[in-house]
């Protein structure tokens, strides 16, 4: 049975096409979470989902509700590849002479995954989170810089549009927080991602052997 089992290539090969397929999906609404959580009650651009995401199209085109997708596409397949190695190895490691895992076992190995994981989702979720944010950001400065230039110009002339400031780059921000924050620039955050992921790896990793048992059994009737 255990020669009928996915090899780790096959599993990294069938988690990173399944990341990309769940970021490529799922991209639009985490953008309109974002930006939602991060506009403060006296500057409300949006009012709800549906909202940030027709603006976000007008403002920015329909790429626009993909600013920072890139972070996450190019960085979902080491995260899943480290995720599923760290689980096999410490799966090898807690199991005895080979016998069949128990389902506290199986528990701490995915904790170890999950714990395991984070090196690279904290500065991918710190990366996407201010990309993301950018659009929002330069849409209110421009909204502000025109209604100053109206105040005072005393609403008699039409305002002159300000040109775009340049949107920041994955490349640029890393840049930047490395040289004023170090390399803990791009870790803060980590105990949030912790609490996220390691319960969430607890719980994934039982399940998943659970079902790819149920497949193997399946296969061999």
């Amino acid at each position: 049975m255990a020669d009928k089992q996915l090899s780790l290539p096959a599993k990294l090969i069938n988690g990173g096409i399944a990341g990309l397929i769940g970021v490529t999906c799922v991209f639009p609404i985490d953008l309109a979470k974002t930006r939602l959580q991060n506009q403060q009650n006296g500057q409300r651009m949006y009012t709800s989902m549906s909202d940030c995401l027709i603006k976000t199209i007008r403002s920015e085109g329909y790429f626009g509700m993909y600013r920072g997708a890139a972070v996450n596409l190019t960085l979902v397949t080491p995260e899943k590849a480290i995720k599923l190695a760290a689980n096999d190895f410490f799966r090898h490691h807690l199991s005895k002479d080979g016998q069949k895992l128990t389902l506290l076992r199986e528990m701490l190995a995915g904790c170890g995954a999950g714990t395991c994981q984070v090196i690279v989702t904290t500065p991918m979720e710190m990366l996407k989170i201010q990309l993301q944010d950018a659009g929002r950001i330069a849409a209110q400065k421009k909204i502000l810089a025109a209604q100053a230039q109206l105040s005072t110009q005393g609403g008699t002339q039409p305002a002159v549009e300000a040109p775009a400031a340049p949107r920041p780059t994955a490349t640029q921000l890393t840049r930047d927080l490395l040289q004023s924050r170090g390399i803990a620039g791009l870790y803060k955050g980590l105990g949030a991602t912790l609490l996220r992921d390691v319960p969430f790896s607890i719980v994934y990793f039982p399940l998943f052997a659970k079902g790819e048992a149920a497949q193997t059994y399946l296969l061999t009737c």
